[in-house]
């Protein structure tokens, strides 16, 4: 037998190949695990963040999960009486089952008082209410506020940013300050930003 035939049985039948062979199923058979372990604590990992309203799905996939509409609702942790609710797109497939897919920047929102507005402290114009990975790296959603200080409203924008390329896709909500329940004069905006 040549040597090049003796390599060719040792590359594909030997022993010593079979178990290279195993091997590599191991490791990866792992790491495909712990992405799905990944994937599946990351909701519990959100259990103190936003409080799922509504899933729609868009798109059928067969054996996995499909492409989806997601509402979502939050309160403003830096001022009582306002909550928001905002829409985004998840992927479904392989991808959105391990938690790998990169999500589209499409994102709607709306902000509404549902009480007594009380602000907690100061804050600066464009502060992070509430901030999400929206791919594995590099790609988040935000959620900002600001004070229209003129027509004393809270302004909350939604938007996605990545490290090299964002999107200039977004959306605002306005959320005027208004007297409660009986309640006296309205607190000012303007007086708590810094």
């Amino acid at each position: 037998m040549t040597s090049a035939a003796m390599t060719s049985d040792d590359q594909h039948g030997s022993p010593a190949a079979r178990r290279r062979g195993w091997t590599t199923l191991r490791v990866l058979a792992a790491g495909v695990a712990a992405l799905a372990a990944a994937a599946a604590a990351a909701p519990a990992a959100l259990a103190d963040g936003p409080d799922v309203i509504l899933k729609k799905s868009t798109v059928w996939k067969f054996m996995t999960p499909d492409d989806k509409l997601v509402v979502y609702g939050i309160d403003d942790p830096l001022v009582e009486g306002v909550a928001c609710h905002y829409t985004l797109p998840e992927r479904g497939g392989v991808k959105g089952m391990l938690g790998v897919a990169e999500e589209v920047s499409d994102i709607s929102l709306a902000c509404n008082q549902i009480g007594p507005i009380a602000i907690k402290e100061k804050f600066t114009q464009g502060d992070v209410v509430f901030s999400e990975r929206r791919s594995l790296i590099f790609k988040k959603m935000q959620i900002v506020r600001a004070c229209d200080a003129k027509r004393n409203t809270l302004v909350y924008l939604v938007y996605s940013d990545r490290l090299i390329e964002g999107s200039p896709q977004n959306a605002t909500a306005a959320v005027p300050i208004a007297p409660w329940g009986g309640q006296g004069a309205p607190v000012k905006c303007a007086d708590w930003v810094k």
